[in-house]
């Protein structure tokens, strides 16, 4: 299904290989932060779980869409995969949870703010969680699909209302990265300097989703096609921790309970 939507990343499309890398990155730098029971929050199509789940006692993802939980389950018969619409956490109990891990979903959450009083809920004391989104400040056009972006300071003081220890990182990347990055932005540009009436931005979300997909695969292809090499080559290790987050590609939020 990850071909249906360019916000579902294949691992299996050469044109959506930097942003698979890109997720995929979080879950390696997320390593150190896990630990005991784990709940992962919107585990898609399951990109990490064979990363983390040797580090934990006990694995638990939760995810919306049903077809993704079935497959998974057969995979990975020692992790807990179940159906939710979430905030709420309704089948989880308090203080369940040593560490969690949610990797660019809360610009998709709502209700954001509850997302984070819920996870401070189910987290046990001392516990930690690990939340990655992208950082607005980094983005080339408005994403339909996204209800909201971040700056690090928006993110940061919001997870302050919830949180006595929060730190703001963020995923960055190499040079290799970022010569894809500015490859992109200079073709995203040429797309939306047509949008006269900047109509992204003043039409409703779902008439924008259609025609955002079709032209985000067509703007990946091209650029699989012209950078001699350059989609296929990035790795996820040209990817890594910056303490700079309002220049990173990501932010990478770690707070503690």
């Amino acid at each position: 299904m990850a071909t249906y939507t360019t916000e579902i990343a294949s691992d299996q499309l050469v044109s959506d290989n930097p942003i698979h890398q890109r997720l995929l990155q979080a879950y390696y730098l997320a390593m150190p932060y896990v630990s005991g029971s784990l709940l992962e929050l919107g585990c898609g199509e399951g990109r990490g779980v064979a990363l983390l789940s040797p580090l934990v006692e006990h694995y638990t993802a939760l995810d919306k869409i049903q077809e993704v939980i079935d497959k998974l389950k057969p995979k990975f018969p020692e992790v807990t995969f179940e159906q939710a619409v979430f905030p709420p956490f309704s089948n989880l109990s308090d203080n369940t949870f040593d560490s969690i891990v949610s990797f660019q979903v809360i610009e998709h959450v709502k209700k954001d703010s509850e997302f984070l009083a819920e996870i401070h809920r189910v987290l046990k004391p001392g516990g930690t969680a690990v939340l990655t989104t992208p950082n607005i400040k980094k983005t080339l056009t408005r994403n339909p699909w996204h209800v909201r972006e971040y700056t690090a300071q928006q993110l940061t003081d919001l997870a302050k209302k919830y949180f006595s220890e929060v730190e703001m990182k963020g995923v960055a990347g190499n040079e290799k990265v970022m010569e894809y990055y500015e490859q992109n932005k200079k073709s995203v540009e040429r797309i939306i300097r047509f949008d006269i009436l900047n109509l992204q931005y003043r039409l409703p979300a779902p008439i924008l989703r259609i025609p955002y997909d079709i032209l985000n695969r067509m703007n990946r292809n091209k650029l699989n096609k012209g950078n001699t090499g350059l989609v296929a080559e990035i790795n996820h290790d040209d990817y890594f921790l910056s303490e700079n987050a309002d220049e990173a590609l990501d932010l990478f939020l770690v707070v503690k309970k």
